[in-house]
């Protein structure tokens, strides 16, 4: 039978009810039981009611077996005509696998000890006027896995398990703060001017004030003016986007750590880090050695160090004195950017780090010494001005995270802010953000700051091998008519 048959079968069926006075679409359930609380506890002769959906329905003539399913669990139901009645088991003729209905009744157990429900009472709490996917036997088609989120999410057990995970871990983020005295806060989605983080900004319009903003790339502008503004440690678990390609690493809309603290610097960011890491790891596994993709990742306190200089310089022969000219003749000649004629640092930066990630190790790492002129909101080290108080974290082959001493220096910053603006391509022309700079002019304390990308971290956590599978709805191509 096709799904166009099976749609008017269901509807029809909807049309009985309705005739038998039977509302189809209540504005609620009587009462509410989580049935996995109650098979934690069963007690048999219990009287109780449950709401759920309808996901397997077995007839026996005059009795029946359903399956009954809510978020905390699975149930089975006998119902039988002579205890429903004739107007119960009348409903119960008419209800498919997918509907949602509310029952009462006594629980006991089956001759192989099933926990069930006698029902007593039966009503209906939404009709289903489509199918489940493959009849319950699970969601496989990918594209439609993410297009229709709310079908995976009932057919694969597995991909519920996800998202509960990423709840859990968000909140152990949040727990792990707070309890370090750092505040919560939110701050602007809508920028005049897209900073903070290298990335093509999505662009918008305000009607009402007749100008032009950005989302956010990034909140870490506004999260240093709070510095300024006296509090000393804070973070936001931030949405931000970029207008740049999807992969199984990019999603054009993700979520951030950001964490910031006054006196600190990039040192005390890599303790954080790794503190916070450890401390979820351990948290969901009991342990800090997990398995990702099949590969064991060792997690164990301290974590690897490596030098970005030297690494670039023994792959690409690239150093911190070399012009963007001089980098891209030298990735040209290691075989990178080939089709490329001209290209900001902050893209060449971008080319390098992706080749890094493919060849980085599994276990976490630290990626120090970053180039200055690729870090135009991280200090110098005094003892090497050409090189930045920077890191990256990589784990499982993925970049997690990036990290700053914060430059404090005003006109330190606008002299970066304007050799930037200099290097970027006509699609990325900005502005130099003259707000941030007038705050950093009243003080800022100096600072380590933390970003952590939730997606990613979630990704290492779960064993997923996509963004997507993380991702409740990521970013797809509209569907073709």
């Amino acid at each position: 039978m096709d799904l166009n048959e099976l749609i008017q079968q269901r509807k029809a069926k909807a049309q009985a009810l309705e005739a038998k006075g039977v509302v189809l679409y209540p504005a609620q359930a009587a009462q509410y039981t989580g049935i996995g609380e109650v098979l934690a506890d069963f007690k048999e002769g219990q009287k109780l009611a449950f709401c759920g959906r309808v996901t397997a329905k077995r007839s026996h003539g005059k009795a029946a077996f359903l399956d009954l399913r809510d978020s905390t669990g699975k149930i089975q139901l006998y119902i039988k005509a002579d205890i429903v009645g004739d107007d119960g088991f009348f409903i119960y003729d008419n209800i498919d696998i997918a509907d949602f209905i509310e029952v009462a009744g006594e629980l006991f157990k089956t001759h192989t000890g099933e926990p069930t429900l006698k029902v007593e009472k039966i009503a209906l709490l939404a009709k289903a006027l489509r199918p489940l996917p493959e009849k319950w036997h699970g969601l496989r088609d990918v594209d439609l896995r993410y297009r229709q989120r709310y079908l995976d999410l009932i057919a694969n057990d597995e991909v519920k398990k996800v998202f509960i995970a990423r709840a859990k871990i968000i909140k152990q983020i949040r727990d792990f703060l707070d309890a370090k005295g750092f505040l919560e806060v939110e701050t602007p989605m809508m920028h005049y001017i897209p900073g903070g983080a290298a990335g093509r900004p999505f662009q918008t319009h305000h009607n009402e004030y007749s100008m032009d903003l950005f989302l956010r790339i990034a909140p870490e502008l506004y999260l240093k003016k709070l510095l300024v503004g006296g509090l000393d440690r804070v973070y936001e678990i931030n949405r931000s986007f970029r207008n740049e390609g999807v992969s199984t690493r990019h999603n054009p809309e993700f979520t951030m750590l950001e964490v910031y603290e006054a006196y600190s610097d990039y040192e005390g960011m890599m303790r954080l880090a790794e503190g916070l890491i450890v401390s979820l790891i351990q948290e969901l596994f009991g342990k800090t050695i997990i398995t990702y993709q099949g590969k064991e990742l060792d997690f164990t306190p301290p974590w690897k160090r490596i030098s970005f200089q030297e690494l670039v310089k023994q792959k690409f022969d690239i150093s911190a004195e070399d012009n963007e000219e001089v980098m891209l003749d030298k990735l040209k000649a290691k075989g990178f950017a080939k089709e490329v004629n001209r290209l900001s640092r902050t893209q060449i930066a971008k080319i390098i780090e992706e080749v890094l990630e493919e060849g980085m190790g599994l276990n976490p790492t630290f990626v120090t010494d970053y180039f200055s002129s690729m870090c135009p909101l991280a200090k110098n080290k005094q003892e090497e001005p050409l090189i930045s108080e920077r890191f990256e974290l990589y784990a499982g082959g993925i970049e997690i995270g990036n990290a700053y001493s914060e430059l404090n220096n005003p006109t330190e910053q606008r002299k970066r802010f304007e050799e930037e603006i200099k290097g970027l391509t006509s699609d990325e022309r900005k502005n130099v953000d003259e707000d941030y700079c007038l705050a950093l002019e009243h003080g800022m304390p100096p600072a380590g700051g933390l970003g952590i990308g939730i997606d990613r971290l979630v990704m290492l956590l779960t064993d997923q091998a996509s963004i997507r599978d993380v991702i409740l709805f990521p970013l797809l191509r509209p569907e073709q008519e």
